[in-house]
């Protein structure tokens, strides 16, 4: 079975830079140990993930006629991204990723350049047709088009990322109308209660997964199952930036082709210990055979209970 996303969202040129510890020190120069040029933002790296994983990927994003819009499409070309739904902006989105010998990182997006954006929405109904599920990243030029996509029939997904609040004005949008959404624990008030929020106040959402770094991740399903898989790190650490791009897009990819929540989660948890463990996180992703391979070497500590009362 061939599964078919749509991801809409941002296509960036990243600097990623090895620095010694947050937070930084000036200097007037610093060299560091060693520095990578990529091309990702969220949706990149999710298609890219999906894509890698046998998905057939049709990706919607602005990219400039500049320098570094010509980087982006020849490695959207170079992995059989850059389709129709790739449409010209006047400038491209950049980024800049600093990294600590621990691997933690801080993250720089500059999207100013494709916030405003007006992108089609009625190209992005034509590059929906026939898809299994809409990616719909939340930035901010994406915002406009997730109601009248809601119009469509298809489901639609979300990574909100760093939200704190239920009713947070930024995200109304995509919580209104996801019916899976994750995000990241780091600013939940506690993801038990968050899971249960979701539930009691978005009525189309059918599923809650929250990253939980060194913790895992966690998802709950609105018939009360609550999932949790431990954390699978690799031997050392290089650079967390992205793991919650791909735990999100290895979720969807496997949830969608076998329909079991348990194992897309616990493919989604390995995959993204995988990556942590290189420094370009972004343009290192496992194939579907490697990824299961990687499962019976390394069988994820999982445990299934209940977000509704008190025994997962």
């Amino acid at each position: 079975m061939t599964v078919r996303t749509v991801v809409a969202g941002a296509a960036s040129c990243y600097t990623t830079v090895r620095v010694d510890a947050f937070p930084l020190s000036y200097e007037p120069t610093a060299p560091p140990t060693w520095a990578h040029f990529s091309v990702s933002g969220a949706a990149t790296h999710i298609a890219r993930v999906q894509a890698g994983l046998g998905c057939d990927v049709r990706l919607c994003t602005a990219v400039g006629e500049d320098v570094a819009g010509q980087a982006i499409r020849s490695e959207l070309c170079r992995g059989g991204l850059l389709g129709a739904g790739v449409v010209a902006s006047e400038t491209s989105s950049l980024g800049i990723v600093l990294v600590d010998r621990n691997g933690r990182r801080m993250g720089m997006p500059y999207l100013a350049p494709v916030d405003g954006f007006a992108y089609p929405f009625p190209l992005l109904r034509e590059q929906a047709r026939d898809a299994d599920l809409l990616v719909l990243t939340n930035a901010r030029f994406v915002r406009p088009l997730v109601e009248p996509a809601a119009t469509l029939g298809i489901p639609i997904a979300v990574d909100v990322h760093l939200i704190a609040e239920l009713d947070d004005e930024y995200g109304r949008p995509w919580l209104e109308h996801a019916r899976i959404v994750f995000c990241s624990h780091e600013r939940l008030p506690g993801p038990r209660a968050w899971i249960a929020g979701m539930f009691a106040r978005y009525k189309r959402c059918e599923m809650v997964g929250i990253g939980l770094g060194p913790g895992g991740a966690m998802l709950g399903l609105r018939d009360g199952t609550l999932i949790r898989v431990a954390a699978a790190p690799p031997p050392r650490i290089v650079n967390t930036s992205g793991a919650g791009d791909a735990l999100f897009g290895t979720f969807l990819a496997e949830w969608l082709r076998d329909g079991d929540p348990v194992a897309a989660l616990q493919g989604a948890v390995l995959h993204a210990g995988w990556k942590i463990g290189h420094r370009v996180t972004a343009t290192a992703s496992l194939t579907a055979t490697r990824l299961a391979a990687l499962r019976e070497r390394t069988p994820p500590v999982t445990r299934v209970g209940r977000w509704d009362r008190w025994d997962g």
